[in-house]
């Protein structure tokens, strides 16, 4: 197999450039090129501008800015010869066959032998691409069609044709899989393969029939939306995201590869109000606006949305979603109901349904891949099969020959059956063959979802369970809502710790949520603080102090799963795990300076030793606690694992894991490497300076106080943290112990969160989701 040890992206648009960020990102070389400028005096200024963009962008390609260090630069006339010892060249130009095929013949010149050359293209079938050219460069080709952003996208759909050599495919699939972290789909050679062929079906029906129904972009997304798992930026507010000027040059490609029997021909058609707000420049979110635009009026902003019937813009309203709340959970009482809201979520769903049946076999080879390609390339929570679950697929048979509408040969043969089901303890899928088949893992994937579906928990109440893993590492998973911690939590830990002491060899902590955890459950706080039950809220403190120090020195390893947000409390919870095996898009940070408070499970004392730490920062107490006052009272959060290494959330020696479903099983394994010789650490001795620094952090505070940056109230609790960090009139020529900056961490926390504009912050977190400014 071909070991992918370099990477050429040629085209720097978009989407080149952030593929080429995201292998930069995982740590492997990459050459980055496009075309000459006329007249530039720069010639390779079109690659090296995409890098500078990339560096400044919100969300960042780059997982660490040093990840850009990695990537060459260049143009095609005078740099082509560096593609020599790349193992896989990736091209991303202009979607136009002829321009790509002129392209892939300069890269046969200068190429090595075995070399993988790939087309990022969306929609144009690769017997087209690679027609006319040569059977060896044919055998090394494919498609590798990355989703935008690439860094955040995690499907990666891959086609092969008839005479590619399959190591090759392998090879690239299985970097993509662990280096990239991608979930790889293979696809037939079909015009837009899976997701955007049901993709662009699914857009155009709905915009469609809500033209069609004369409804409003506010109806029509609300129905397309959380009723069916669909982000909740709906179908109009998805076209705004993706720009409407792309959408007719993807409609006129597929319309113009697809047979006149697709059934995209029949919902497809020009829309007058789309061509002229595109001519007047209203493309979306990178233009003046779209179907929702802000616009300023007498001196103040406001949400618009455009008509669907009037073809101007007015205030946006908000819908009668009166069908939706009587039918919430209920997505067939949704579409059965009579109400025009139900006959339109009909309408679109239940022919974009009936479409991706049509879609296996002939573009996808089963209905796993169709619904893994809608939920990580459209950001769907459930594919579409699994939606048709949820109807029946008799039901919409049923429903669908009652419109006058065919019925796919996949929704017959399934009859009343489902398309999944659960049979010994494995899930499976429904074939093309009328028979069940095992959904296979690839090696090296470790999911708690399929462990449930044979095992029960070893513990368990209402915010977590203790899992058996297997090979004697136990799984500690929080449940709650948002994980946020709670009680409960912090009980059954404490239980799980001393059970595993005596029947497992180690722990792990992971959960399969969209967040690790939000932190501390805000809500019962202030439902606490607001009547006074002073003495539970510090027990509640102080029992996550002690859980927090059992987990640090039990006699067994524990290793931190995370990925999405680990704030607040979660954060503490890795910050006292012996190893962290973090996913790349784990978004860390003690943010409690936010909500008015400090870090009160011993956030600030794990801080203060990893940046006290030998060789961190210049000798003397006063850097590490300048640099943790600095992170903690402006509640930074880590926008990726490897910045949060920089931060030091995760330790240099802590491990990244690219693909979320390799994350259990690698921090399994990092678990039993620990449990091999494991000895627990021993307790730490803090030199802090004192009431001088205290002085030296609350001027410093005060001063962005004077500058506008920093509010009143953040002076209030600014001085709590200086408090903690300083050691309150610690002695600099006397350690500190552990217990007594936990002790000051308690007494601080406690003293903030009675303070009527710290709970006023909390309020606001929880009804807005902000904090207040106070």
């Amino acid at each position: 197999m071909t070991d992918i040890r370099k990477v050429a992206v040629i085209g720097a648009g978009v989407m080149g450039a952030g593929i080429a960020a995201q292998v930069a990102n995982a740590g492997v070389p990459v050459v980055l090129l496009d075309i000459v400028r006329e007249g530039a005096a720069n010639r390779s200024i079109i690659a090296e501008t995409a890098v500078e963009k990339m560096l400044k962008a919100d969300p960042a390609p780059f997982m660490s800015k040093t990840a850009a260090r990695l990537i060459t630069t260049g143009n095609t006339e005078d740099h082509l010869a560096l593609l020599g010892d790349c193992d896989w060249i990736i091209e991303a130009v202009i979607e136009r066959p002829d321009i790509k095929q002129a392209l892939y013949q300069k890269i046969d010149t200068v190429r090595k032998a075995g070399s993988v050359v790939s087309s990022n293209t969306s929609t144009i079938p690769l017997a087209t691409l690679t027609d006319g050219l040569s059977d060896a460069f044919a055998r090394d080709f494919c498609i590798t069609h990355f989703f935008n952003p690439p860094r955040y996208m995690r499907l990666l759909e891959v086609v092969q044709g008839p005479v590619t050599r399959p190591e090759a495919v392998a090879a690239v699939s299985r970097f993509s899989d662990i280096a990239l972290g991608k979930s790889v789909v293979a696809c037939k050679d079909r015009p837009g393969f899976i997701a955007n062929r049901l993709g662009v079906f699914w857009i155009q029906c709905a915009v469609t029939e809500a033209i069609d129904q004369g409804l409003e972009v506010e109806e029509a997304d609300a129905v397309i939306g959380k009723p069916m798992g669909i982000p909740k930026t709906g179908v109009f507010g998805l076209i705004d995201l993706v720009g409407l000027d792309l959408m007719p040059h993807v409609m006129d490609s597929m319309i113009g590869l697809l047979p006149e029997s697709d059934p995209l021909h029949a919902v497809h058609r020009e829309q007058p109000l789309v061509s002229r707000m595109i001519a007047e420049g209203y493309t979306g979110r990178k233009g003046k606006g779209g179907f929702y635009r802000l616009n300023r009026v007498g001196g103040a902003k406001v949400k618009e949305a455009m008509s669907l019937t009037s073809g101007e813009y007015r205030p946006q309203i908000k819908p009668d979603l009166e069908v939706l709340t009587a039918t919430r959970g209920d997505l067939k009482g949704l579409l059965a109901s009579s109400d025009r809201l139900g006959r339109y979520a009909l309408r679109v769903l239940g022919r974009t349904l009936a479409y991706a049946a049509a879609l296996v076999p002939e573009a996808a080879l089963d209905i796993a891949a169709v619904d893994e390609a809608m939920r990580l390339g459209y950001n769907w929570k459930w594919g579409p099969f699994e939606l048709i679950d949820q109807l029946g697929a008799a039901w919409l048979a049923q429903h669908l020959a009652a419109e006058g509408l065919p019925v796919p040969a996949l929704l017959r043969l399934a009859g009343d059956r489902t398309f999944y089901r659960v049979e010994a303890g494995k899930r499976q899928y429904l074939g093309t063959d009328g028979d069940y088949h095992d959904i296979v893992r690839p090696d090296g994937v470790l999911l708690l979802a399929d462990l449930k579906l044979s095992h029960q928990p070893v513990l368990k109440n209402g915010s977590a369970s203790l899992w058996d893993i297997g090979d004697g590492v136990a799984c500690f998973e929080f449940t709650s809502k948002m994980n946020a911690l709670d009680p409960d939590t912090m009980a059954l830990l404490g239980k799980s710790l001393k059970l595993v002491a005596k029947q497992f060899k180690a722990l792990v902590v992971y959960n399969e949520g969209s967040n690790f955890s939000a932190g501390a459950n805000l809500g019962l706080a202030l439902f606490a603080a607001n009547i006074a039950a002073w003495t539970e809220i510090e027990q509640l403190v102080a029992a996550g102090q002690e859980t927090y120090r059992a987990l640090k020195y039990a006699p067994f390893p524990v290793v931190g799963a995370p990925s999405g947000l680990a704030l607040g409390g979660s954060c503490e919870v890795l910050l006292h795990c012996d190893a962290v095996q973090a996913h790349a898009e784990t978004y860390v940070g003690l943010v409690e300076c936010g909500v008015g408070l400090v870090p009160g499970w011993g956030g600030c004392k794990e801080m203060l030793t990893r940046w006290s730490a030998p060789g961190v920062l210049p000798n003397g107490p006063m850097p590490a606690v300048a640099k943790v006052f600095e992170t903690i009272s402006t509640a930074t959060v880590a926008k990726s694992a490897a910045e949060a290494k920089e931060l030091l959330f995760l330790r240099p020696s802590d491990g990244i894991t690219m693909n979320r479903y390799r994350l259990l099983a690698d921090a399994k394994a990092k678990a039993l490497e620990l449990a091999r010789d494991y000895v627990p650490p021993q307790p730490v001795e803090l030199t802090l300076p004192g009431e001088s620094a205290r002085v030296g952090l609350k001027m410093a505070a005060e001063g962005f106080h004077r500058r506008g940056i920093a509010t009143k109230h953040d002076l209030v609790v600014a001085g709590a943290l200086a408090a903690v960090l300083s050691g309150n009139g610690a002695d600099v020529t006397k350690p500190v112990k552990e217990e007594e900056v936990l002790e000051l961490e308690r007494s601080q926390f406690m003293r903030l969160v009675r303070h009527p504009a710290t709970l006023a912050r909390i309020e606001s977190v929880l009804e807005t989701g902000k904090p207040l400014r106070n």
